[in-house]
């Protein structure tokens, strides 16, 4: 039986040149692209010019303010952090904050100064802040070539390489957030680096499994795992090139593809390539600076509160591990919530009959969070059944065992039952009853079973180390608190209730302290502790979990957060820091010229996309295929990559900042350049189009025709063709209108940089007037008065 295939005749073989013959082809022509990128002398200036330029807008005047800014009392503490080997938590991945250490690391910083106040002294605590910031101001001036590259790269021309790199060369958004000790700088440069190493990889697309080829897959992947690597909204990054790479496999998947098709084999090995270069190298590259993450990480820190204990047994020093005791039945105990710290409490007032909302209570004493130590947090830990009288004493408490649990100084007994708590219906109120209910008809309803976290088997029960979960025994609700405080007639203390989702982490809680353990006790005898080994999967997959649960947990207002729909037109900015002596101020703000000239060109992109798609379906062409597939091919990945490092922030629900458009609007000058060089009707710099072809004679002949366009790697007349460089090609009036073009807008970009530069650079300090100059779109900026 035969397979009949599309786009031919059955059973007729699609005849492809060879592969010597198209080698050869290939070659010829990548050297003659060679050989026009050497002679292009006024790109290699320009390029020069404007990574000297971004060098300077980057490290001048970068030793002020000698205070801490904003968010480098995060970036800086970790830093520190990690030059003392002291573990803590934080919801971004190592990479970034590892760069800091290590240039901490060169100039020979020990760590000691911890960052912890906006306004501390850098001179005054010896620290070396100005090599700090060095890091991200050298990648910050790198990003700036690299945005000419990524143009370069794609075939545009001279005046539109200057527009997308100008753009963010003066972006004062860009220029404020490299200056200081942040992580934006990595996460920037690495995502440009990401989309020039697939612009480069791609093409290659007609010499695949080349050295070359494999080079610039395997830096693509690299590049996407340093920006994951740096903050997880570097998974931004991932869909774009991503989409580009199904795209393009999908093409490769045709079987009337240009040059030839593809047999089902030949796609596995495209499609294996792409996975390992740039899913599985990336990955591997992830763990990779996890394991540095852990490995530096020993000593114990602020970050063991976030992880388990059996985590924590891996670190040196760990209050938490040497100071465990177990807990035997009859103790008295201290219990205290995991998250928010505030102890198990009861007192002899009881809930009021009727809430706020008309539902009624069982008027029960009220059992409460309360966040100091007091006697009313002691709670005696019972066996479900008693002991025999001469056997009493010493039975270790172990994970999985029912117990009761008395209050000492009410002498009533922890209870859950099926009533609605203060604030959430859907959870059961905890209340306690005297020990006749307890061991009448309310038995069962103060049974709790002791589920220990991680333990294996029935381990032993012990203080500070063994975070359980209480899990009532006949209704299986957890005992959870939250932050909300109680009304008045519950003094403001915490709600305690039972949780229904007993898998939430925040069900978890630990013994604080024993009260009844006497000071001579055996269990307070200690062994030399070990350092426990835990496999390194094991503790990142712990890791991973903390860092997603607590990054969707921020949700708190913030003076300066601002939305999604604020950041293309620049409505809002981030106060930095402040000095009131001097009037000077750091207001992060991006260039308000540059942004709204990069999103009036987004959205001339999409009306320009919506006319073409209109005439299409009307039978008119208003583009030629070439124009129209440069358009869309190369522009359009451009407005992908603004896309989808922008709109995904609409479905977010935690804090977000002015500085998480800046990838986005790296992007929409990459738009700019590229939209600006096509209003001017210039022709694109192809490699596959843009060639003349020559005769025996020598006569050049434009090679137009689909003929030519089908002799790919030959001419149409049998002569070898050549690269037409883009001052061959963009001549003419276009050119002078291009020119214009890019003076207007330079012009109009760096009079804005410059107006703002003071909000930038933190000076100088601005009077009144100056100030309220600025304040364009009611800015909430300083000293206005």
């Amino acid at each position: 039986m035969s397979v009949r295939q599309r786009g031919g005749q059955a059973g007729k073989k699609v005849e492809r040149p060879s592969s010597l013959e198209a080698t050869t082809d290939e070659s010829q022509v990548l050297q003659q692209v060679k050989s026009g990128v050497i002679s292009e002398w006024d790109y290699k200036f320009a390029l020069f010019i404007i990574t000297s330029i971004a060098f300077l807008t980057r490290f001048w005047g970068i030793n002020h303010p000698n205070e801490v800014v904003f968010d480098e009392v995060h970036f800086g503490k970790f830093a520190s952090y990690y030059l003392q080997r002291t573990y803590f938590f934080d919801v971004h991945p190592p990479f970034g904050k590892l760069l800091f250490a290590l240039m901490g690391w060169f100039v020979g910083y020990d760590g000691h100064f911890h960052f912890d106040n906006i306004g501390d002294s850098y001179i005054t605590n010896n620290v070396p802040y100005v090599a700090f910031r060095a890091m991200p101001a050298l990648l910050g001036a790198l990003t700036i070539p690299t945005v000419f590259l990524i143009m370069w790269e794609s075939g545009y021309t001279l005046p539109a390489c200057i527009v997308a790199s100008g753009l963010v060369l003066f972006d004062n958004a860009h220029i404020g957030q490299t200056r200081l000790i942040l992580l934006d700088a990595t996460l920037v440069f690495a995502m440009s680096v990401s989309v020039l190493s697939y612009v480069r990889f791609y093409k290659l697309r007609h010499a695949p499994f080349s050295r070359k080829w494999w080079k610039w897959l395997l830096l693509t992947g690299v590049a996407l795992s340093c920006v994951i690597s740096t903050k997880y909204v570097g998974v931004f990054t991932f869909l774009t090139i991503g989409s580009a790479v199904a795209l393009d496999l999908w093409g490769l998947l045709d079987i009337n593809r240009k040059y030839g098709a593809l047999s089902l084999p030949e796609f596995g090995k495209h499609f294996g390539a792409r996975v390992f270069g740039l899913i599985v190298v990336p990955f591997l590259f992830y763990l990779f600076w996890f394991q540095v993450h852990f490995a530096i990480l020993y000593r114990s820190g602020p970050g063991d509160d976030f992880m388990s204990p059996e985590f924590q047994e891996t670190l040196s020093d760990n209050i938490m591990t040497a100071s465990s005791v177990g807990i035997d039945y009859y103790d008295s105990i201290t219990m205290r919530h995991k998250d928010t710290k505030t102890y198990l409490h009861s007192h002899p007032d009881r809930y009021p009959l009727r809430y706020e909302d008309g539902r009624v209570s069982s008027q029960g004493q009220q059992v409460t969070g309360y966040p100091f130590n007091d006697t009313n947090n002691h709670w005696q830990i019972l066996p479900s059944q008693p002991f025999p009288e001469d056997n009493l004493l010493g039975h270790r408490v172990k994970s999985g065992d029912i117990v009761k649990l008395r209050h000492l100084v009410t002498d009533t007994y922890l209870l859950s039952h099926d009533v609605a708590s203060p604030y959430y219906p859907t959870n059961q109120e905890f209340t306690t009853v005297s020990l006749e209910q307890a061991d009448g008809d309310r038995f069962n309803d103060t049974l709790f079973e002791l589920r220990i976290e991680g333990a294996k088997g029935k381990s032993d029960f012990k203080s500070m180390s063994g975070q359980f979960k209480l899990i009532h025994f006949p209704t299986k609700v957890a005992m959870w608190t939250h932050t909300t405080p109680l009304p008045d007639w519950a003094y403001k203390q915490a709600e305690i209730n039972g949780n229904k989702n007993v898998q939430q982490s925040s069900n978890i809680w630990y013994v604080d302290d024993i009260p009844s353990i006497s000071a001579d006790s055996e269990r307070l005898k200690k062994e030399p502790r070990k350092i426990k080994h835990v496999p390194f999967l094991k503790k990142y997959i712990e890791l991973q979990r903390a860092i997603f649960f607590h990054n969707n947990a921020l949700t708190s207002s913030h003076p300066y957060a601002s939305q999604p729909l604020q950041w293309p037109f620049l409505l809002r900015g981030v106060s930095f820091w402040t000095q009131n002596d001097t009037r000077q101020q750091i207001y992060f703000l991006g260039n308000p010229v540059g942004w709204w000239i990069a999103s009036s060109v987004l959205a001339v992109f999409a009306g320009i996309v919506g006319a073409d798609q209109l005439s299409q379906r009307r039978g008119v062409d208003s583009l030629d295929e070439r124009t129209r597939s440069r358009f869309y091919n190369s522009t359009g990945f451009f407005f992908l990559a603004w896309a989808a490092h922008y709109l995904p922030f609409y479905l977010m629900g935690r804090q977000l900042f002015l500085h998480h458009y800046l990838p986005a609007h790296l992007a929409s000058a990459l738009v700019t350049g590229a939209l600006l060089e096509f209003v001017m009707n210039l022709d694109p710099v192809a490699l596959e189009t843009n060639i003349e072809n020559e005769n025996a004679n020598g006569k050049a002949v434009a090679g137009k025709s689909n003929q030519a366009k089908a002799n790919y790697g030959k001419g149409a007349t049998g002569g070898q063709k050549r690269v037409v460089p883009a001052k061959e090609r963009a001549v003419g009036n276009g050119m002078l209108n291009l020119w214009a073009m890019t003076g207007v807008v330079l012009a109009l970009v760096i009079w804005g940089w410059w107006f703002f530069l003071p909000l930038t650079y933190g000076k100088p300090g601005l009077s009144a007037e100056e100030v309220v100059r600025r304040k364009w779109m009611g800015y909430d900026l300083h000293f206005a008065k």
